[in-house]
């Protein structure tokens, strides 16, 4: 057992409520509201050394958990209930080990004590079992760079983790170490994708009831005033026409307030695609409408339903031809990495809120097998920013970071905003990542 190993001593959550400036649309679903789950966790090496770590994730029950049974209050409630659970599994782990060893080991139990909460007429799901454990993981490795006094992604070297990567992954990976998949500094600027939700009005006349709190209201507004040159497009996944107007609105903005500028766009349907010649129809009269617009399309994220295995006809062959398609709902494990490239993927969405262990190991696996790699929100505030721009920048190949926040919850931002510059007001387009290499994930 190196000495460098901790033991968790003690556990403590609280949560936090924030409402939305403006609804967002997950689904089919408007959200106007985020109840944040904050970790505390005090840890220990075998020398006696302390330290405490912090982690907090939005709790986001609409994504994580949609379900046509149970309403926001009860989904909500359920993972409330296992992150009081959760409490005791990380303080009765018992034994000393690296975080991503500890993460690594727990997450079979987390997932099986989700799935047999008592009461519930459906089981939780594993991604939102891995939501509210995520600012318990982030929270150990947050610790575990803090009592070494190093930023964590430089915790990932042979000297504090040992065991190479078959040893998570499989066999698959005999010889490979996570440190070589993992960046020890971060980028120092990264561009941020900027999110265009189905709501969110693209001109003026598309303001039916303004905000007036003197943010932008809208698309060419938020673009002049930070220098935005990457857009996340919503779309409904049922209706083609809208979706194939909504493209080229966006894009008709954007040249219109920019028309120097270069963009990238990326295309989500969250799921909503009931096939795969829905979404080729779609690229094809974008391109057929817009040949620039289509050019500027960087990737589309998770088109079809989340379940790989219940839908295996969803294959994305001939669509990851046209653009990099990547899984994101569908992303739980190694397993669903593994089945999404014999489906025809070509890349993965990664994201904070399903933890700092999995998201490192299954990083090294993108890598590995040469997959596009980008990092995504969940509309992610204050600490939980910094743990999800943190990953964007030490993974290398990620193409941009995306942070909505900003945009829908400002007001959980303000008091990390003077403590992080350039990470949370963004002006030129990019994110000040630079500044993300504070001990331990560097929130607190």
């Amino acid at each position: 057992m190196p000495a460098t190993d901790i033991r968790i001593k003690h556990v403590r959550i609280g949560y936090e409520d924030f409402l939305y400036r403006t609804p967002i649309k997950f689904g089919g679903v408007a959200l106007d509201r985020a109840t944040l789950l904050n970790a505390e966790m005090d840890v220990e090496t075998s020398a006696g050394k302390t330290a405490t770590g912090f982690g907090s994730m939005p709790l986001g029950n609409v994504w994580a958990w949609p379900s046509k049974v149970l309403k926001y209050d009860q989904t909500l409630a359920a993972m409330r209930r296992l992150a009081e659970s959760l409490v005791g599994v990380y303080v009765n782990h018992g034994e000393a080990a690296h975080p991503v060893a500890i993460g690594h080991d727990l997450e079979p139990r987390i997932l099986r004590l989700a799935a047999e909460q008592p009461d519930l007429p459906e089981p939780m799901p594993a991604l939102a079992a891995l939501v509210v454990a995520s600012p318990f993981d982030a929270a150990l490795h947050d610790a575990f760079g803090k009592v070494h006094g190093r930023n964590s992604f430089q915790t990932c070297g042979r000297d504090f983790l040992p065991q190479n990567l078959d040893h998570f992954l499989g066999s698959e990976f005999t010889g490979l170490h996570l440190s070589q998949f993992i960046a020890s500094k971060p980028q120092a600027r990264m561009p941020l994708y900027h999110l265009v939700g189905a709501l969110d009005p693209l001109t003026t006349a598309d303001v039916k009831s303004p905000v007036g709190d003197g943010l932008p209201e809208t698309l060419g507004e938020w673009i002049r005033r930070d220098g935005l040159t990457h857009l996340k497009i919503k779309l409904n996944g049922d209706d083609a026409g809208w979706d194939v107007a909504r493209v080229l609105g966006v894009n008709r903005v954007a040249e219109e307030t920019a028309p120097d500028r270069t963009f990238y766009y990326s295309l989500d349907f969250n799921e909503r695609c009931q096939n795969v010649a829905y979404l080729l129809d779609v690229l094809l009269r974008v391109k057929a409408e817009s040949p620039r617009a289509f050019d500027r399309i960087q990737y589309v994220e998770q088109p079809t339903a989340r379940d790989l295995k219940a839908n295996p006809a969803n294959r994305m062959h001939d669509a990851a031809k046209v653009k990099p398609v990547v899984i994101d709902e569908s992303l739980l494990d190694l397993e669903s990495l593994l089945l999404a490239r014999e489906m025809g993927y070509t890349g993965v969405a990664f994201k904070a809120c399903k933890g700092q262990t999995q998201t490192l190991l299954l990083a090294a696996a993108a890598q590995h097998f040469q997959l596009f790699r980008c990092v995504q929100d969940l509309t992610c505030v204050g600490a939980s920013l910094i743990h999800s721009a943190a990953i964007a920048a030490h993974i290398p190949g990620v193409a941009a970071i995306e942070s909505n926040g900003r945009q829908y919850c400002p007001v959980a931002n303000e008091p990390w905003d003077k403590r992080f510059p350039g990470v949370f007001t963004i002006r030129d387009g990019t994110m000040n990542t630079a500044i993300l290499n504070g001990l331990g994930l560097g929130a607190k």
